[in-house]
């Protein structure tokens, strides 16, 4: 009897033993299901983080995930740990790099998912998808607006001498021999920060572009020369030709220099990327909306713009975590979440996402960015069409812009700059 009252006492305990041990797994289970995703990020160093970080906040909650952010230097270095990265098949989940030739140079395919089928890539502009496309496949997602290779003016100065926009370079250039006869720096140079000097010739492309359609293609294969090709050269004769315009410290002028003389109205025009824009505001922000924004005009017919696209999101084609990375994606590029972005970074051009309005409380020079967008005025930097960029560009655009050479001797001068960078690309028809 002593044994059959063991025996059942043992028969009751075993399956509440059973059920308690069931429901601490069940309870183990539950807590890990509804512990988050954790999604790796690599960003640029040169990447503000206070926007992507409001949307990321909002996106945890909804989405039961959660980033782990690595900075990594942006040049050559941040080039360099990307490919590495790729190489030994260490990459983070998602990976921020550039648009345009820099990002296919990666060979997307191999690391990277084709997101050409995800219904949000629909809402993206179709010249910012071609910067991150690559045999019909799509891998990007913009990270933040455009920006563009420009002309920003102070518009008091315009208005009190009745002067307009111009739509050609002839019209620059009578705006400002008035602007000059006005005892008043028509065109601010800042060749201090020689990375400055750049702008008249690559926000010209847009131009080049309206008179020859194929020349990022014949110039990335060797075809087409800036010293022998009229449209491109003319770029590097905009360059010369401002010099007589420009303030006669323009090579003690730095970059924070010419803003405040644009701003102070000690200069009228000063051709550089619209990213300036926020640096005004946040140096002078009672400022900010006396300052437009133009084109560089061309020879003849309408101008336009030079767009340099945003950085872009990249998935990495190893991730266990595809599907909500996606799912993020797609949040990231709605006009909620890019409500919640432009709250914290103010916008320096429109955003490459379709039917997102821009913000209120946007800069009055990115608004007057718009109408080329709807016109489709706009074109996008060469670097976003061709792989090869001269190491030199910026010296051999400080000799042209300060007249030391002439147009045709700076431009011959960067063609042999940009043949050595081809040749170490391996580029065909270079040798």
């Amino acid at each position: 009897m002593k044994r059959f009252g063991i025996v059942l006492i043992m028969l009751c305990i075993i399956p509440v033993l059973m059920f308690s041990a069931g429901s601490k797994e069940t309870a183990s289970s539950t807590a890990k299901a509804d512990e988050p995703v954790v999604i790796t990020a690599l960003f640029d160093n040169g990447q503000p983080l206070n926007g992507f970080n409001a949307v990321a906040k909002v996106a945890e909650k909804r989405f039961n995930i959660k980033f782990e952010i690595e900075i990594r230097p942006g040049g050559n270095e941040g080039e360099n740990i990307v490919k590495t990265r790729l190489a030994t098949g260490d990459m983070a989940d998602l990976c921020m790099y550039n648009s345009g030739s820099l990002f296919q140079a990666l060979n997307p395919s191999e690391f990277f998912v084709d997101l050409a089928d995800e219904p949000f890539m629909d809402s993206l502009d179709e010249t910012y998808k071609n910067t991150v496309s690559e045999n019909g496949n799509i891998y990007g997602v913009p990270c933040s607006s455009t920006q563009a290779g420009a002309w920003l003016y102070n518009k008091k100065i315009y208005a009190d001498l009745g002067l307009k926009v111009p739509s050609t370079w002839a019209e620059l250039i009578a705006n400002a021999k008035k602007i000059k006869a006005a005892g008043i720096d028509p065109i601010i140079g800042s060749y201090k920060d020689a990375w400055t000097s750049q702008l008249i010739f690559l926000g010209d492309h847009y131009n080049v572009l309206q008179q020859y359609p194929n020349f990022p293609e014949e110039y990335t294969a060797g075809k087409a020369k800036y010293a022998s090709n009229k449209a491109a050269l003319r770029s590097w004769e905009k360059l010369y030709e401002s010099n007589a315009y420009m303030n006669k410290d323009y090579l003690a002028t730095t970059y924070d220099m010419a803003l405040e003389m644009l701003v102070e109205g000690k200069g009228a025009m000063y051709p550089i990327i619209t990213q300036a824009l926020s640096y005004i505001f946040e140096i002078y922000p009672d400022e900010i909306e006396n300052i437009g924004v133009f084109g560089q005009p061309g020879d003849s017919g309408a101008s336009g713009l030079t767009v340099w696209m945003s950085s872009s999101f990249y998935v990495n084609k190893t991730s266990k975590n595809i599907d909500k990375i996606k799912e993020f994606l797609d949040f990231y590029v709605s006009e909620e979440a890019v409500g919640i972005y432009s709250k914290e970074i103010k916008p320096d051009g429109p955003y490459a996402i379709k039917g997102i309005a821009l913000p209120e409380g946007t800069y009055a020079g990115v608004l007057e960015m718009v109408p080329y967008f709807d016109a489709g005025r706009t074109a996008p930097a060469l670097e976003f069409q061709s792989p090869v960029k001269g190491s030199s560009a910026e010296q051999i655009t400080v000799q042209c812009g300060a007249n030391l050479k002439s147009a045709i001797e700076c431009a011959d001068s960067y063609d042999k700059d940009v043949r050595k960078q081809a040749i170490q690309l391996g580029l065909p028809g270079w040798n």
